[in-house]
């Protein structure tokens, strides 16, 4: 089990993201990109998930292996990265970020299915390494927060790049994984999606990271123009991602004992408590900080539990699209369609019925899981 090895690319991954989306709209903001242009560029790292992963997965799949296509996918998004330094304009920067945002959202799924297949029977297990992400995440998020106070968001695209060599490097320690195909013969991938409880997670999947959309985007914007510094912007991000590493820490316990449902369920109940009190208390630290916190359940604990079904509802050789179509449906789709309505909700309407659109979003997507999802409870 190469734990330190695969914990190392969780841990390079998760920290380009703590970079990218806390200081990403601050970056393009003062490169003078309007509202609804951040949201389009935002909703191009998204969208480009829903190509990538499947197209990516099915290459696995059919060769057989996943690590040389991770290693391939991380070093092409590092070398597309670079022309963002002579990027210049909404247009040559949407390209860019086409390009650089295409390989870098092929390797995660690979990554997971590769994680799983060294698990073997100990798939709860999986928190402990994808905690290391979460770790990460919190020290690019924390250490990047102290600098822009005094070296300018200029300095974002830097420590980008930076991590993202730190996924290339980490992607050539990581080992394949074995392959567990032979055992029982594996369904088609269309046979699996006529299946309602499948088409219903998948669903609930998109729902959710939809309503993360003005989130991601806009929610350090907003917290500025409420008048936090950015250090404390910072602070905020970093929080919430501590107690989601504090979540992952115990999430086998969590699944165990309440099956991966009931934690669907409850994540994403609290996102919708979540984005009406974003929505509603800007101003009062507290209430931000309680809010954060709830990030352990509506990533941490909906990701962790949409995962362990996912490895279940696509068995065998479907395992890399089985992933790969969770990843590109709900980051991919569902972020991309969130940041592209938030623009024109938060041009059109401002910041709180943006938040209470979300939540909104997030009670359908309750909905379809609580009708649907695994009504067995089986795992």
């Amino acid at each position: 089990m190469p734990y330190w090895r695969l914990a190392s690319y969780y841990f390079f991954y998760f920290g380009s993201l703590g970079a990218l989306v806390p200081y990403w709209g601050l970056y393009l903001q003062e490169r003078g990109f309007s509202p609804l242009a951040i949201g389009q560029l935002v909703a191009i790292l998204m969208a480009t998930k829903i190509v990538a992963p499947n197209l990516w997965g099915w290459l696995a799949d059919r060769r057989g292996y996943r690590m040389p296509i991770v290693r391939l996918a991380t070093l092409l998004s590092t070398i597309c990265f670079t022309a963002i330094f002579v990027a210049d304009g909404f247009v040559e920067m949407a390209l860019v970020m086409v390009l650089f945002s295409f390989f870098w959202n092929a390797s995660l799924p690979q990554v997971e299915a590769v994680t799983f297949s060294h698990l073997g029977e100990r798939v709860n297990r999986y928190a402990s390494i994808r905690l290391w992400g979460s770790i990460g995440f919190i020290l690019s998020v924390g250490l990047l927060g102290l600098g822009l106070q005094h070296l300018g968001t200029s300095v974002v695209p830097m420590v980008v790049l930076v991590l993202y060599c730190g996924i290339w490097v980490s992607s050539l320690l990581v080992p394949e994984g074995p392959m567990r195909w032979g055992e029982t013969p594996s369904p088609s991938v269309m046979a699996l999606l006529r299946r309602p409880e499948i088409l219903a997670f998948l669903a609930t999947g998109l729902l959710m990271q939809m309503s993360h959309g003005a989130y991601y985007a806009f929610y350090s914007i907003h917290l500025k123009a409420a008048g936090y510094a950015t250090p404390v912007v910072g602070a905020l991000w970093a929080w919430a991602v501590v107690v989601e590493v504090l979540v992952f820490l115990v999430m086998h316990r969590l699944l165990e004992a309440f099956g991966a449902r009931r934690v669907l369920l409850a994540s994403v109940a609290l996102a919708v408590l979540r984005w009406l009190l974003i929505a509603g208390f800007t101003d009062l630290i507290a209430v931000q900080v309680l809010a954060q916190a709830m990030h352990a359940a509506t990533f941490g604990a909906f990701h962790a539990a949409a995962i362990h079904l996912a490895y279940h509802y696509f068995p065998g050789r479907t395992q890399g699209r089985g992933q790969a179509l969770y990843n590109s449906l709900s980051f991919g789709a569902g972020g991309a369609a969130g940041a592209l309505l938030c623009g024109y909700l938060w041009s059109a309407f401002g910041a709180a019925p943006t938040f209470a659109v979300s939540a909104g979003i997030a009670v359908l997507a309750w909905w379809l899981a609580w009708f649907w999802v695994d009504r067995a409870r089986r795992y």
